[in-house]
């Protein structure tokens, strides 16, 4: 059987103090039909990123000449995944705030078929030490897309998801400031069915959150009425794709117990 690639792409921008111990905790051999590479899209950084993430074990560095936002990051992770034959493509973000030992877990969907876009839900898990603020911001803004999408979300903002490879080619991220919102809206209301999967949350010890909350409403709110505003056409899903991915799926428990 021709083995399943994923690739695990962190968007970063200075995060030298972070990137190297998530890239040295992605699980690279939890199953034997799965082949993990890691990609690195540097937005722009001005710090060694690139230079700790490389010595960490990334097996490759995308480097943007300049720091255009977390959105044209993703976005530039998702063409490389499809450009490089990912079958499975994992976004996660590069501060550890996020598991990477739980990449498996929000695998595990999409290799059953249950899937086509999982998202790592720290609000399903545990989101202990996480500021008021961020936990009244998640609400809301969480809560907006439940209502535009006319399904239950518990964590609309989560910096960690993985894609199938149609999902991957299908998505539109429409601004390069932020992608959360207008992603998770563009991909359901193209039909590609959404799981949230249970994380846990560490609180940020290194660095500084580029995302201040006046910029962020200022950005994200018209970028969700725009989303919403714009004619989207379903999408004939590929099901015999997600039928190849079953049998990783159903052979990934056993031999995951010495990853988590």
């Amino acid at each position: 059987m021709k083995k399943q690639r994923v690739i695990v792409f962190l968007p970063a921008h200075n995060e030298e103090e972070a990137i190297g111990d998530v890239i040295r905790r992605i699980p690279r051999r939890f199953h034997p039909d799965v082949e993990v590479s890691v990609l690195v899209i540097d937005d722009g950084s001005t710090d060694r990123t690139a230079e700790v993430a490389k010595e960490a074990g990334a097996d490759d560095i995308c480097r943007l000449p300049e720091n255009r936002g977390l959105g044209a990051a993703v976005r530039r992770g998702l063409e490389e995944c499809v450009r490089r034959g990912a079958d499975v493509g994992v976004m996660i973000d590069a501060d550890n705030e996020y598991p990477p030992e739980q990449i498996p877990d929000i695998l595990d969907p999409i290799f059953a078929g249950e899937a086509d876009y999982t998202i790592g839900s720290r609000f399903l898990g545990t989101i202990r030490g996480m500021k008021w603020h961020r936990r009244l911001g998640n609400y809301l803004f969480t809560r907006l897309q439940s209502l535009l999408l006319d399904q239950r979300l518990y964590d609309g903002q989560s910096g960690m998801r993985a894609f199938s490879r149609q999902a991957m080619e299908e998505a539109e991220i429409i601004h390069d400031y932020n992608y959360a919102q207008v992603l998770t809206l563009n991909l359901v209301r193209k039909g590609f069915r959404l799981k949230e999967v249970p994380i846990r949350y560490q609180v940020r010890t290194t660095g500084r959150s580029f995302i201040k909350f006046t910029a962020y409403m200022t950005a994200v709110i018209p970028a969700i009425w725009k989303e919403m505003r714009r004619p989207v056409a379903k999408v004939a899903i590929d099901r015999d794709s997600r039928s190849r991915y079953g049998t990783v799926h159903k052979a990934a428990s056993p031999s995951r117990q010495h990853v988590l």
